[in-house]
């Protein structure tokens, strides 16, 4: 595939999930940043209703779309539609995950390192998943952000000590003006808990009152951002933004889990400050450089995929 001089199509495929659909936007958005290119988006439900057709070897992706140059997907309900369209017409196909079907049926696998994939031609190994967060901004020293996550499959979560972390926080960084921000995993109990202080210097915003656009607004802003361990995918966006970011403690049930090791890794590199070493006296501090895979993965395909010549 060279650059023809035409816009670049991109064929995108959701399973519905705003992590996943982040991904392919984050990629999207680099991709656009370097040449033109159109995006078109596809439903996994749809793509599924559209099977029987495929068999007849009608074409369930429209007639009228253009014909894609890359075809983005995250989500293992992503694989054989994206798949699929490029049997019937054309294209390449980057899966950003580690894939549930062999890598070699994909044309390009972006895989965090944290799945410890193994080395090949095509992948593409990144530091955590890819987001559509910015580096820059203004990060102002004065203003601070809190991410709150909540209980999943990998954690021991304690409401307790969670609260009791954030609460440290905010009484010994008085001269900052925190912004506390819940997910939709966000226990309601630790939401009215953190509410009971009253400090002047923290204000809490609910999931429900955000919108898709508040978080990148305000991690671009923030001067310092804390992130709850189990919330790996917002430690990579607060990192992209050029935040320094630090880690609010939560136990991981298996301490050699994928993704503790690469929060290690972040430790490791000085991009990321344990709240116990922040206690020790170490300051938060930003990345070094510019941390943004989407960035990286977008350089890659154009260096590989589309450069004439």
């Amino acid at each position: 595939m060279q650059d023809t001089g035409h816009p670049l199509v991109v064929w995108r495929f959701t399973d519905g999930k705003a992590g996943h659909e982040n991904q392919t936007a984050g990629l999207l958005t680099a991709l656009q940043e370097r040449l033109p290119a159109e995006d078109y988006l596809f439903h996994t439900a749809d793509c599924r209703r559209g099977m029987l057709a495929c068999l007849r070897g009608d074409d369930p992706y429209g007639i009228e779309k253009p014909d894609p140059d890359l075809i983005l997907g995250a989500g293992h309900a992503t694989h054989l539609p994206m798949l699929n369209a490029r049997r019937m017409r054309g294209g390449k196909v980057i899966v950003l995950m580690k894939p549930s079907l062999p890598n070699g049926w994909f044309d390009l696998c972006v895989i965090p390192a944290h799945d410890r994939p193994r080395h090949a031609e095509n992948v593409l190994i990144t530091h955590g998943v890819l987001n559509r967060m910015q580096p820059g901004g203004v990060h102002e020293p004065e203003r601070g952000l809190i991410l709150v996550g909540g209980p999943s499959r990998h954690v021991d979560w304690s409401d307790h000590g969670v609260q009791a972390q954030v609460c440290e926080i905010v009484e010994r960084e008085t001269g900052i003006q925190w912004q506390l921000a819940t997910s939709r995993r966000t226990p309601e109990g630790l939401v009215e808990s953190l509410s009971g202080p009253g400090y002047p210097n923290l204000a809490t915003v609910l999931a429900t009152d955000t919108g898709p656009d508040w978080l990148p607004r305000q991690l671009a802003r923030a001067g310092q951002v804390w992130v709850t361990a189990d919330s790996v995918s917002m430690v990579y966006e607060a990192l992209t933004s050029g935040a320094a970011v630090g880690l609010i403690e939560v136990p991981y049930r298996a301490p050699q889990d994928r993704l503790v090791h690469g929060l290690d890794e972040l430790v490791k590199h000085k991009q990321l400050t344990r709240i116990a070493d922040w206690r020790s006296g170490q300051a938060l501090q930003a990345p070094a450089g510019i941390f943004n895979e989407a960035a990286r993965c977008a350089d890659w395909i154009v260096e590989h995929w589309l450069r004439a010549g």
